[in-house]
Protein backbone atom coordinates (compact mmCIF):
# COMPACT_ATOMS: atom_id res chain seq x y z
CA UNK A 1 0.00 0.00 0.00
CA UNK A 2 2.87 2.36 0.89
CA UNK A 3 4.58 1.62 -2.43
CA UNK A 4 1.38 2.36 -4.38
CA UNK A 5 1.03 5.72 -2.63
CA UNK A 6 4.66 6.54 -3.33
CA UNK A 7 4.30 5.68 -7.01
CA UNK A 8 1.26 7.84 -7.39
CA UNK A 9 2.88 10.76 -5.64
CA UNK A 10 6.10 10.34 -7.59
CA UNK A 11 4.28 10.29 -10.88
CA UNK A 12 2.33 13.40 -10.03
CA UNK A 13 5.38 15.28 -8.82
CA UNK A 14 7.58 14.27 -11.73
CA UNK A 15 4.83 15.60 -13.97
CA UNK A 16 4.94 18.84 -12.00
CA UNK A 17 8.72 18.87 -12.30
CA UNK A 18 8.53 18.53 -16.07
CA UNK A 19 6.18 21.47 -16.12
CA UNK A 20 8.49 23.41 -13.78
CA UNK A 21 11.48 22.68 -16.00
CA UNK A 22 9.56 23.96 -19.01
CA UNK A 23 8.61 26.98 -16.97
CA UNK A 24 12.23 27.67 -16.07
CA UNK A 25 13.13 27.51 -19.75
CA UNK A 26 10.30 29.90 -20.52
CA UNK A 27 11.49 32.30 -17.82
CA UNK A 28 14.99 32.13 -19.23
CA UNK A 29 13.53 33.22 -22.55
CA UNK A 30 11.72 36.10 -20.83
CA UNK A 31 8.23 34.55 -20.95
CA UNK A 32 5.70 34.98 -18.13
CA UNK A 33 4.46 31.96 -16.20
CA UNK A 34 2.26 31.30 -13.21
CA UNK A 35 3.81 27.90 -12.45
CA UNK A 36 4.66 27.61 -8.75
CA UNK A 37 7.19 25.17 -7.31
CA UNK A 38 5.85 22.64 -4.77
CA UNK A 39 6.45 23.51 -1.12
CA UNK A 40 8.73 21.27 0.95
CA UNK A 41 9.42 21.80 4.65
CA UNK A 42 9.73 19.84 7.85
CA UNK A 43 7.91 22.39 9.96
CA UNK A 44 6.43 25.86 9.81
CA UNK A 45 6.90 26.35 13.57
CA UNK A 46 8.73 29.70 13.96
CA UNK A 47 10.57 28.49 17.08
CA UNK A 48 12.32 25.86 14.94
CA UNK A 49 14.72 28.62 13.94
CA UNK A 50 16.05 28.79 17.51
CA UNK A 51 18.94 27.06 19.25
CA UNK A 52 18.66 26.98 23.04
CA UNK A 53 21.31 27.38 25.72
CA UNK A 54 20.06 25.93 29.04
CA UNK A 55 21.13 27.55 32.31
CA UNK A 56 20.60 26.53 35.94
CA UNK A 57 20.57 30.19 36.85
CA UNK A 58 21.98 29.94 40.39
CA UNK A 59 24.92 27.88 39.07
CA UNK A 60 25.87 30.02 36.06
CA UNK A 61 27.47 33.34 37.07
CA UNK A 62 27.11 35.57 40.13
CA UNK A 63 26.46 38.92 38.49
CA UNK A 64 25.23 40.68 41.64
CA UNK A 65 26.71 39.67 45.03
CA UNK A 66 24.18 41.97 46.73
CA UNK A 67 21.37 39.43 46.14
CA UNK A 68 23.20 36.38 47.50
CA UNK A 69 21.54 36.49 50.97
CA UNK A 70 24.40 34.50 52.45
CA UNK A 71 23.00 34.84 55.98
CA UNK A 72 19.54 33.54 55.07
CA UNK A 73 17.90 30.57 56.76
CA UNK A 74 18.79 30.87 60.44
CA UNK A 75 19.29 27.38 61.86
CA UNK A 76 18.66 26.01 58.36
CA UNK A 77 21.14 28.05 56.29
CA UNK A 78 20.85 28.15 52.51
CA UNK A 79 24.26 29.38 51.31
CA UNK A 80 26.98 27.12 49.87
CA UNK A 81 25.96 23.74 51.31
CA UNK A 82 28.78 21.56 50.06
CA UNK A 83 28.54 17.78 49.71
CA UNK A 84 31.96 16.16 50.03
CA UNK A 85 32.79 13.18 47.85
CA UNK A 86 35.80 10.91 47.38
CA UNK A 87 39.12 12.14 45.98
CA UNK A 88 38.28 15.80 46.51
CA UNK A 89 35.08 15.65 44.48
CA UNK A 90 32.12 17.67 45.64
CA UNK A 91 28.62 18.89 44.87
CA UNK A 92 26.44 21.56 46.40
CA UNK A 93 22.78 21.85 47.46
CA UNK A 94 22.82 25.47 48.61
CA UNK A 95 22.62 28.75 46.77
CA UNK A 96 25.84 29.77 45.03
CA UNK A 97 25.04 33.24 43.69
CA UNK A 98 24.12 32.86 40.04
CA UNK A 99 21.43 35.33 38.94
CA UNK A 100 19.78 37.05 35.99
CA UNK A 101 22.48 39.70 35.89
CA UNK A 102 25.07 36.93 35.51
CA UNK A 103 23.27 35.69 32.40
CA UNK A 104 22.79 39.18 30.99
CA UNK A 105 26.45 40.02 31.55
CA UNK A 106 27.35 37.00 29.40
CA UNK A 107 24.65 37.34 26.76
CA UNK A 108 27.25 38.22 24.11
CA UNK A 109 29.10 34.99 24.93
CA UNK A 110 25.90 32.96 24.46
CA UNK A 111 24.96 34.81 21.28
CA UNK A 112 28.44 34.44 19.75
CA UNK A 113 28.28 30.67 20.19
CA UNK A 114 25.29 30.64 17.83
CA UNK A 115 22.47 30.36 20.35
CA UNK A 116 19.32 32.43 19.92
CA UNK A 117 17.42 31.60 23.13
CA UNK A 118 18.21 30.99 26.80
CA UNK A 119 16.17 28.55 28.87
CA UNK A 120 16.40 29.32 32.59
CA UNK A 121 15.35 27.20 35.53
CA UNK A 122 12.21 28.64 37.22
CA UNK A 123 12.43 32.26 38.35
CA UNK A 124 9.67 31.91 40.98
CA UNK A 125 10.06 32.35 44.73
CA UNK A 126 11.28 29.35 46.74
CA UNK A 127 11.54 28.79 50.54
CA UNK A 128 14.14 30.73 52.50
CA UNK A 129 15.48 27.81 54.52
CA UNK A 130 17.05 24.45 53.78
CA UNK A 131 14.53 21.61 54.07
CA UNK A 132 14.72 19.76 57.40
CA UNK A 133 12.49 16.80 56.49
CA UNK A 134 13.04 13.61 54.49
CA UNK A 135 16.36 11.72 54.49
CA UNK A 136 19.53 13.79 54.41
CA UNK A 137 21.06 14.16 50.96
CA UNK A 138 24.69 13.05 50.60
CA UNK A 139 27.22 13.21 47.78
CA UNK A 140 25.96 11.12 44.88
CA UNK A 141 22.58 10.50 46.54
CA UNK A 142 19.23 10.44 44.79
CA UNK A 143 15.56 10.99 45.62
CA UNK A 144 16.23 12.58 49.00
CA UNK A 145 15.47 16.21 49.82
CA UNK A 146 16.78 16.58 53.37
CA UNK A 147 19.24 19.44 53.71
CA UNK A 148 18.59 20.81 50.21
CA UNK A 149 17.45 24.28 49.21
CA UNK A 150 15.33 25.60 46.34
CA UNK A 151 18.32 27.10 44.50
CA UNK A 152 17.05 25.37 41.33
CA UNK A 153 13.67 27.12 41.43
CA UNK A 154 11.41 24.06 41.26
CA UNK A 155 10.11 24.37 44.87
CA UNK A 156 7.67 27.24 44.36
CA UNK A 157 5.97 28.97 47.26
CA UNK A 158 4.59 31.71 45.04
CA UNK A 159 4.13 31.09 41.32
CA UNK A 160 3.83 34.86 40.70
CA UNK A 161 6.77 36.17 42.72
CA UNK A 162 10.39 36.22 41.46
CA UNK A 163 12.97 34.73 43.79
CA UNK A 164 15.04 37.35 45.59
CA UNK A 165 18.28 35.53 44.73
CA UNK A 166 17.77 36.06 41.00
CA UNK A 167 16.65 39.66 40.54
CA UNK A 168 18.53 42.84 41.42
CA UNK A 169 17.50 46.30 42.54
CA UNK A 170 18.18 47.52 39.01
CA UNK A 171 17.14 44.38 37.09
CA UNK A 172 13.65 42.90 37.32
CA UNK A 173 12.62 39.83 35.37
CA UNK A 174 10.96 42.06 32.79
CA UNK A 175 14.07 44.25 32.57
CA UNK A 176 16.13 41.11 31.96
CA UNK A 177 13.98 39.68 29.16
CA UNK A 178 13.73 43.07 27.47
CA UNK A 179 17.49 43.58 27.53
CA UNK A 180 18.21 40.05 26.29
CA UNK A 181 15.89 40.54 23.33
CA UNK A 182 16.59 44.13 22.35
CA UNK A 183 20.34 44.21 22.99
CA UNK A 184 21.32 40.67 22.00
CA UNK A 185 18.44 39.17 20.01
CA UNK A 186 18.10 36.37 22.57
CA UNK A 187 14.70 34.93 23.41
CA UNK A 188 13.80 33.77 26.92
CA UNK A 189 12.46 30.30 27.67
CA UNK A 190 10.81 30.13 31.09
CA UNK A 191 10.62 26.86 33.03
CA UNK A 192 7.14 26.25 34.47
CA UNK A 193 5.71 23.61 36.81
CA UNK A 194 2.17 22.34 37.35
CA UNK A 195 2.30 19.12 39.31
CA UNK A 196 4.08 20.17 42.50
CA UNK A 197 5.14 22.89 44.87
CA UNK A 198 7.77 22.60 47.59
CA UNK A 199 8.55 19.64 49.90
CA UNK A 200 5.63 19.67 52.29
CA UNK A 201 5.80 17.00 54.99
CA UNK A 202 8.15 14.98 57.27
CA UNK A 203 9.68 18.13 58.84
CA UNK A 204 10.44 17.74 62.58
CA UNK A 205 8.73 21.13 62.93
CA UNK A 206 6.82 22.96 60.21
CA UNK A 207 9.05 25.43 58.37
CA UNK A 208 7.95 28.70 56.74
CA UNK A 209 7.43 28.42 52.99
CA UNK A 210 7.41 24.64 52.80
CA UNK A 211 4.04 23.28 51.74
CA UNK A 212 2.69 26.82 51.38
CA UNK A 213 1.39 28.67 48.33
CA UNK A 214 0.75 32.40 48.04
CA UNK A 215 -1.14 34.31 45.38
CA UNK A 216 0.01 37.32 43.35
CA UNK A 217 -1.00 39.65 46.19
CA UNK A 218 0.94 37.66 48.79
CA UNK A 219 -2.10 36.00 50.38
CA UNK A 220 -1.79 32.43 51.66
CA UNK A 221 -4.04 30.21 49.53
CA UNK A 222 -2.76 26.73 50.44
CA UNK A 223 -0.85 25.09 53.27
CA UNK A 224 0.09 21.43 53.59
CA UNK A 225 0.71 22.07 57.32
CA UNK A 226 3.45 19.44 57.42
CA UNK A 227 0.84 16.67 57.12
CA UNK A 228 1.24 13.46 55.18
CA UNK A 229 -0.92 13.70 52.04
CA UNK A 230 -3.23 10.99 53.31
CA UNK A 231 -3.92 13.09 56.42
CA UNK A 232 -5.04 16.13 54.45
CA UNK A 233 -8.71 17.08 54.57
CA UNK A 234 -9.36 18.97 51.32
CA UNK A 235 -13.14 18.73 51.67
CA UNK A 236 -13.24 20.49 55.06
CA UNK A 237 -10.04 22.55 55.17
CA UNK A 238 -9.77 25.23 52.43
CA UNK A 239 -5.98 25.37 52.85
CA UNK A 240 -5.77 21.69 51.87
CA UNK A 241 -7.96 22.02 48.78
CA UNK A 242 -5.02 22.74 46.44
CA UNK A 243 -3.49 19.31 47.09
CA UNK A 244 -4.22 15.71 46.17
CA UNK A 245 -4.56 13.58 49.33
CA UNK A 246 -1.87 11.17 48.11
CA UNK A 247 1.86 11.54 47.38
CA UNK A 248 3.54 11.63 43.98
CA UNK A 249 7.20 12.73 43.81
CA UNK A 250 9.28 12.30 47.00
CA UNK A 251 7.96 14.73 49.65
CA UNK A 252 6.74 17.40 47.22
CA UNK A 253 3.20 18.70 47.52
CA UNK A 254 0.98 17.08 44.88
CA UNK A 255 -1.12 19.87 43.34
CA UNK A 256 -4.72 18.95 42.52
CA UNK A 257 -5.19 19.73 38.82
CA UNK A 258 -8.89 18.79 39.07
CA UNK A 259 -9.55 21.82 41.29
CA UNK A 260 -10.64 24.81 39.13
CA UNK A 261 -8.98 27.19 41.57
CA UNK A 262 -5.67 25.39 41.15
CA UNK A 263 -5.98 25.45 37.37
CA UNK A 264 -6.70 29.17 37.41
CA UNK A 265 -3.87 29.84 39.86
CA UNK A 266 -1.35 28.02 37.67
CA UNK A 267 -2.51 29.06 34.21
CA UNK A 268 -2.86 32.69 35.23
CA UNK A 269 0.69 32.56 36.56
CA UNK A 270 1.93 31.31 33.18
CA UNK A 271 0.13 34.19 31.48
CA UNK A 272 1.73 36.57 33.97
CA UNK A 273 5.24 35.41 33.06
CA UNK A 274 4.52 35.84 29.37
CA UNK A 275 3.72 39.46 30.24
CA UNK A 276 7.17 39.62 31.86
CA UNK A 277 8.79 38.56 28.60
CA UNK A 278 8.67 34.77 28.29
CA UNK A 279 8.96 33.80 24.62
CA UNK A 280 8.41 30.07 25.19
CA UNK A 281 7.85 27.59 28.01
CA UNK A 282 9.67 24.47 29.02
CA UNK A 283 7.24 22.41 31.14
CA UNK A 284 8.69 20.42 34.02
CA UNK A 285 7.32 16.91 34.76
CA UNK A 286 4.57 17.26 32.16
CA UNK A 287 3.53 13.62 32.37
CA UNK A 288 2.56 13.97 36.04
CA UNK A 289 -0.43 16.12 35.07
CA UNK A 290 -3.20 14.82 32.79
CA UNK A 291 -3.58 15.88 29.18
CA UNK A 292 -6.84 17.66 29.98
CA UNK A 293 -4.99 20.24 32.09
CA UNK A 294 -2.47 20.95 29.36
CA UNK A 295 -5.18 21.22 26.74
CA UNK A 296 -6.93 23.87 28.83
CA UNK A 297 -3.65 25.62 29.58
CA UNK A 298 -2.46 25.67 25.99
CA UNK A 299 -5.86 26.84 24.71
CA UNK A 300 -5.93 29.73 27.18
CA UNK A 301 -2.32 30.70 26.55
CA UNK A 302 -2.64 30.62 22.76
CA UNK A 303 -5.94 32.48 22.84
CA UNK A 304 -3.96 35.45 24.13
CA UNK A 305 -0.62 34.60 22.49
CA UNK A 306 -1.26 32.73 19.23
CA UNK A 307 1.34 30.14 18.31
CA UNK A 308 3.11 30.31 21.68
CA UNK A 309 5.72 27.50 21.69
CA UNK A 310 5.94 25.04 24.57
CA UNK A 311 7.91 21.85 25.12
CA UNK A 312 7.61 19.43 28.00
CA UNK A 313 9.80 17.10 29.99
CA UNK A 314 8.26 13.65 29.88
CA UNK A 315 11.19 11.63 31.22
CA UNK A 316 10.48 8.45 29.28
CA UNK A 317 12.29 6.74 26.44
CA UNK A 318 9.14 5.42 24.77
CA UNK A 319 8.42 7.62 21.74
CA UNK A 320 4.81 6.46 21.56
CA UNK A 321 4.26 7.56 25.15
CA UNK A 322 5.86 11.00 25.02
CA UNK A 323 4.37 11.71 21.59
CA UNK A 324 0.88 11.87 23.08
CA UNK A 325 1.67 15.32 24.47
CA UNK A 326 2.33 16.61 20.95
CA UNK A 327 -1.14 15.77 19.61
CA UNK A 328 -3.56 18.69 19.09
CA UNK A 329 -6.21 16.97 21.22
CA UNK A 330 -3.75 17.10 24.15
CA UNK A 331 -2.61 20.67 23.65
CA UNK A 332 -0.03 20.20 20.89
CA UNK A 333 2.89 20.67 23.25
CA UNK A 334 6.24 19.55 21.95
CA UNK A 335 8.58 17.46 24.09
CA UNK A 336 12.24 16.94 24.84
CA UNK A 337 13.40 14.08 22.61
CA UNK A 338 14.43 11.49 25.21
CA UNK A 339 14.60 8.59 22.72
CA UNK A 340 17.16 10.49 20.63
CA UNK A 341 19.03 11.49 23.80
CA UNK A 342 19.49 7.84 24.72
CA UNK A 343 20.70 7.00 21.21
CA UNK A 344 23.10 9.95 21.18
CA UNK A 345 24.81 8.70 24.34
CA UNK A 346 25.19 5.27 22.79
CA UNK A 347 26.74 6.71 19.63
CA UNK A 348 28.88 9.57 20.92
CA UNK A 349 30.11 8.26 24.26
CA UNK A 350 31.64 5.28 22.43
CA UNK A 351 32.34 6.55 18.89
CA UNK A 352 34.91 3.90 18.00
CA UNK A 353 32.43 1.10 18.76
CA UNK A 354 29.16 2.70 17.68
CA UNK A 355 27.22 2.95 14.44
CA UNK A 356 25.36 5.98 13.05
CA UNK A 357 22.62 3.50 12.11
CA UNK A 358 21.52 3.70 15.76
CA UNK A 359 20.18 7.19 15.04
CA UNK A 360 17.93 6.40 12.10
CA UNK A 361 15.03 4.83 13.99
CA UNK A 362 14.79 7.57 16.63
CA UNK A 363 14.45 10.29 14.00
CA UNK A 364 10.88 9.13 13.20
CA UNK A 365 10.91 10.99 9.90
CA UNK A 366 8.02 8.97 8.48
CA UNK A 367 4.99 7.29 10.04
CA UNK A 368 6.17 8.43 13.47
CA UNK A 369 4.07 8.91 16.59
CA UNK A 370 4.78 12.63 16.97
CA UNK A 371 2.50 15.34 15.63
CA UNK A 372 5.65 16.74 14.05
CA UNK A 373 9.13 15.38 14.84
CA UNK A 374 10.77 18.55 13.53
CA UNK A 375 9.29 20.52 16.45
CA UNK A 376 10.96 18.39 19.15
CA UNK A 377 13.72 19.80 21.31
CA UNK A 378 16.83 17.64 20.99
CA UNK A 379 19.59 17.22 23.57
CA UNK A 380 22.14 14.74 24.91
CA UNK A 381 22.08 15.56 28.63
CA UNK A 382 20.74 18.03 31.18
CA UNK A 383 20.64 18.87 34.90
CA UNK A 384 18.48 15.86 35.85
CA UNK A 385 20.74 13.10 34.51
CA UNK A 386 24.47 12.38 34.36
CA UNK A 387 26.26 14.69 31.96
CA UNK A 388 27.48 13.01 28.77
CA UNK A 389 30.68 11.13 29.53
CA UNK A 390 32.48 11.64 26.24
CA UNK A 391 35.89 12.70 25.01
CA UNK A 392 36.33 16.11 23.43
CA UNK A 393 35.83 14.44 20.05
CA UNK A 394 32.64 12.83 21.34
CA UNK A 395 31.23 16.25 22.26
CA UNK A 396 32.31 17.68 18.91
CA UNK A 397 30.59 14.87 17.02
CA UNK A 398 27.48 15.18 19.17
CA UNK A 399 27.21 18.89 18.38
CA UNK A 400 27.79 18.29 14.68
CA UNK A 401 24.82 15.92 14.74
CA UNK A 402 22.61 18.01 17.04
CA UNK A 403 22.87 21.19 14.94
CA UNK A 404 22.24 19.56 11.57
CA UNK A 405 19.46 16.99 12.12
CA UNK A 406 15.75 17.64 12.58
CA UNK A 407 14.64 19.25 15.82
CA UNK A 408 15.51 22.28 17.94
CA UNK A 409 18.92 21.84 19.63
CA UNK A 410 19.32 22.40 23.38
CA UNK A 411 22.76 22.47 25.03
CA UNK A 412 23.27 22.49 28.80
CA UNK A 413 25.58 25.17 30.21
CA UNK A 414 29.19 24.06 30.41
CA UNK A 415 28.89 21.43 27.72
CA UNK A 416 30.75 23.80 25.42
CA UNK A 417 33.89 22.81 27.37
CA UNK A 418 32.85 19.31 28.50
CA UNK A 419 32.33 20.62 32.04
CA UNK A 420 31.90 17.99 34.79
CA UNK A 421 31.38 15.29 32.19
CA UNK A 422 29.91 12.03 33.44
CA UNK A 423 28.69 13.47 36.76
CA UNK A 424 25.15 13.10 38.13
CA UNK A 425 23.01 15.70 39.92
CA UNK A 426 24.56 15.38 43.39
CA UNK A 427 28.00 14.40 42.15
CA UNK A 428 28.92 17.57 40.26
CA UNK A 429 26.42 17.89 37.40
CA UNK A 430 25.11 21.21 38.77
CA UNK A 431 28.35 22.59 40.13
CA UNK A 432 28.90 26.34 39.79
CA UNK A 433 30.14 27.18 36.29
CA UNK A 434 31.40 30.71 36.81
CA UNK A 435 33.00 33.57 34.93
CA UNK A 436 36.45 31.98 34.92
CA UNK A 437 35.26 29.02 32.86
CA UNK A 438 33.35 31.29 30.49
CA UNK A 439 36.38 33.51 29.92
CA UNK A 440 38.56 30.49 29.15
CA UNK A 441 36.01 28.68 26.96
CA UNK A 442 37.04 30.20 23.59
CA UNK A 443 40.36 28.36 23.82
CA UNK A 444 38.57 25.00 24.16
CA UNK A 445 38.27 22.74 21.10
CA UNK A 446 34.69 21.74 21.97
CA UNK A 447 33.66 25.40 22.19
CA UNK A 448 35.32 26.25 18.89
CA UNK A 449 33.61 23.42 17.04
CA UNK A 450 30.23 24.10 18.66
CA UNK A 451 30.43 27.78 17.74
CA UNK A 452 31.22 26.91 14.14
CA UNK A 453 28.37 24.47 13.54
CA UNK A 454 25.81 26.39 15.63
CA UNK A 455 26.40 29.52 13.60
CA UNK A 456 26.04 27.53 10.39
CA UNK A 457 22.62 26.37 11.54
CA UNK A 458 21.80 29.95 12.51
CA UNK A 459 22.47 31.13 8.95
CA UNK A 460 21.00 28.20 6.98
CA UNK A 461 17.17 28.04 7.07
CA UNK A 462 17.17 24.51 5.62
CA UNK A 463 18.92 23.24 8.77
CA UNK A 464 16.26 24.86 10.91
CA UNK A 465 13.04 23.72 9.28
CA UNK A 466 13.89 21.77 6.13
CA UNK A 467 12.76 18.22 5.46
CA UNK A 468 15.43 15.65 6.28
CA UNK A 469 16.12 13.00 3.65
CA UNK A 470 18.63 10.37 4.69
CA UNK A 471 21.06 8.96 2.16
CA UNK A 472 23.21 6.88 4.48
CA UNK A 473 23.62 6.46 8.22
CA UNK A 474 26.19 3.72 8.71
CA UNK A 475 29.37 3.16 10.68
CA UNK A 476 31.21 6.42 11.22
CA UNK A 477 29.43 8.24 8.39
CA UNK A 478 26.14 10.06 8.04
CA UNK A 479 24.90 11.58 4.80
CA UNK A 480 21.56 13.40 4.62
CA UNK A 481 19.85 16.36 3.02
CA UNK A 482 17.83 19.11 4.65
CA UNK A 483 15.54 20.69 2.04
CA UNK A 484 13.44 23.82 2.33
CA UNK A 485 11.32 25.19 -0.48
CA UNK A 486 8.65 27.75 0.33
CA UNK A 487 7.78 31.37 -0.41
CA UNK A 488 10.79 32.64 1.54
CA UNK A 489 13.58 30.17 0.74
CA UNK A 490 14.61 27.62 -1.86
CA UNK A 491 17.57 25.85 -0.34
CA UNK A 492 19.16 22.42 -0.23
CA UNK A 493 21.72 21.54 2.44
CA UNK A 494 23.79 18.36 2.15
CA UNK A 495 25.25 17.28 5.50
CA UNK A 496 28.28 14.99 5.70
CA UNK A 497 29.36 13.71 9.12
CA UNK A 498 32.44 11.68 9.97
CA UNK A 499 32.78 10.58 13.59
CA UNK A 500 35.81 8.46 12.79
CA UNK A 501 39.36 9.12 13.95
CA UNK A 502 40.68 9.41 10.38
CA UNK A 503 39.54 11.43 7.33
CA UNK A 504 36.80 9.89 5.18
CA UNK A 505 36.13 10.25 1.46
CA UNK A 506 32.53 10.95 0.41
CA UNK A 507 31.07 10.52 -3.06
CA UNK A 508 27.40 11.60 -3.13
CA UNK A 509 25.36 11.06 -6.27
CA UNK A 510 21.88 10.21 -4.95
CA UNK A 511 19.45 13.13 -5.18
CA UNK A 512 22.31 15.36 -6.38
CA UNK A 513 21.35 18.54 -8.23
CA UNK A 514 23.48 20.46 -10.70
CA UNK A 515 24.60 23.97 -9.93
CA UNK A 516 26.76 25.87 -7.47
CA UNK A 517 27.30 24.36 -4.02
CA UNK A 518 29.10 26.11 -1.16
CA UNK A 519 30.51 24.44 1.95
CA UNK A 520 29.50 26.55 4.92
CA UNK A 521 32.42 26.03 7.29
CA UNK A 522 35.28 26.39 4.83
CA UNK A 523 33.63 28.63 2.25
CA UNK A 524 34.75 26.28 -0.55
CA UNK A 525 32.62 26.21 -3.69
CA UNK A 526 32.08 23.63 -6.41
CA UNK A 527 30.06 23.70 -9.62
CA UNK A 528 28.38 20.41 -10.48
CA UNK A 529 27.10 19.46 -13.91
CA UNK A 530 24.01 17.33 -14.53
CA UNK A 531 24.66 13.78 -13.30
CA UNK A 532 27.89 14.71 -11.52
CA UNK A 533 28.61 13.58 -7.95
CA UNK A 534 29.83 15.71 -5.10
CA UNK A 535 33.20 14.34 -4.01
CA UNK A 536 34.99 15.55 -0.91
CA UNK A 537 37.02 14.45 2.09
CA UNK A 538 35.69 15.12 5.59
CA UNK A 539 38.29 15.33 8.32
CA UNK A 540 38.36 13.17 11.44
CA UNK A 541 35.47 14.04 13.78
CA UNK A 542 34.36 16.47 11.13
CA UNK A 543 31.33 17.91 9.40
CA UNK A 544 30.67 19.57 6.08
CA UNK A 545 27.46 21.37 5.11
CA UNK A 546 27.12 21.99 1.38
CA UNK A 547 24.36 24.42 0.40
CA UNK A 548 22.74 24.96 -2.98
CA UNK A 549 20.41 27.90 -3.45
CA UNK A 550 17.49 27.68 -5.85
CA UNK A 551 14.52 25.59 -6.81
CA UNK A 552 14.70 21.81 -6.37
CA UNK A 553 15.06 20.15 -9.78
CA UNK A 554 16.04 16.51 -9.20
CA UNK A 555 12.99 14.33 -10.07
CA UNK A 556 13.92 11.54 -7.64
CA UNK A 557 14.47 14.01 -4.80
CA UNK A 558 11.22 15.83 -5.50
CA UNK A 559 9.26 12.58 -5.48
CA UNK A 560 10.91 11.53 -2.23
CA UNK A 561 10.23 14.89 -0.59
CA UNK A 562 6.59 14.84 -1.63
CA UNK A 563 6.07 11.31 -0.37
CA UNK A 564 7.84 12.09 2.90
CA UNK A 565 5.69 15.15 3.56
CA UNK A 566 2.62 12.94 3.29
CA UNK A 567 3.80 10.46 5.90
CA UNK A 568 5.99 12.40 8.35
Amino acid sequence: MKAIRYSAVAAAIIGTLTSCAATENAQTQGQDTAQKAPAFYGTQEPFAAEAVYFVVTDRFVDGDPENNHEDQGGEFPTWDLRLEGPDGKHANVGYMGGDLKGILNNAEYIKDMGFTAVWMTPVVDNPDQAFSGDEQITYGGQFKDGGKTGYHGYWATNFYQPDEHLISDDLSVKDYTHAMKTQFGLKSVFDIVANHGSPSFTMPEDQPGYGELYDKDGNLVADHQNLHPEDLQPESNPLHAFFHPYPDLVKLSNLDDTNPDVRDYLINSYLYWIEQGADAFRIDTIRHVPHSFWKEASDRIRAEHPGFYMFGESFQYDANFIAQHTQPKNGQISVLDFPMQKAMLKVFENPAESDFAEMEEVLHLTHGPYHNPYDLTTFYDNHDMPRMNATDDGFINAHNWLFTVRGIPVVYMGSEIGYMRGTAEHAGNRNYYGQENIDAAPQNAIYQSLKAIANVRKSVPALQSGLQVNVRLAGNEAVFYRVLQDDEAQQTALVLLNKGATPADFNVNQYMQPGSWQEQLSGNRTMLAEGESLQTTVGANGVQVWVREGQINNPELIATLAAQMEVQ
